[in-house]
């Protein structure tokens, strides 16, 4: 069933995002704790940079997510960032891409992609490895999970 709140999927050009970012491959059980992680490791290094983030943060998956998750969480920056154990410099890719922005909790991300996935196929496109999450709402204990906004990317080949 198609969440009623997703946006219509879609195909645009997108240009690459210098990042800094922090990548492993992740066991989906300790998914949250590695943003948390992440996150918390990439923002001391642009504090100690001085380096504002550009936009919300990221996730780019190598693959599809299955017991594992080979991905890099980010935050866009403006120049590229010197590496500093975990976090080094990184980036979105660039090129055609499907999208569409899921609403909800992050929990139920799995049927917008089955969605996203789907569609790219009904369009006669074929989707690459590279696809990403951009978190466009900042979730906070105050945040109705109801009301986060989720963009989802998928590179076309």
């Amino acid at each position: 069933m198609t969440p009623p709140s997703d946006t219509q999927p879609e195909i645009v050009d997108v240009e690459l995002i210098t990042a800094a970012v922090v990548r492993d491959v992740v066991e989906m059980s300790a998914m949250s704790d590695f943003f948390d992680q992440a996150f918390g490791q990439i923002l001391a290094t642009l504090v100690a940079e001085g380096i504002e983030p550009t936009g919300p943060p990221f996730a780019l998956y190598h693959g599809p997510p299955a017991a594992t998750a080979d991905l890099e969480v980010g935050f866009p920056v403006d120049r590229v960032i010197g590496a500093v154990e975990p976090v080094e410099p990184g980036s979105t890719p660039a090129g055609r891409v499907a999208r569409l922005v899921h609403v909800g909790p992050y929990d139920e991300l799995g049927p917008s992609w089955e969605r996203l996935g789907a569609w790219i196929g009904a369009q006669g496109e074929t989707p690459t490895a590279d696809l990403w999450e951009v978190y466009v709402t900042e979730p906070t204990p105050e945040t109705d999970p109801a009301d986060l906004r989720t963009e989802l990317n998928w590179r076309l080949a």
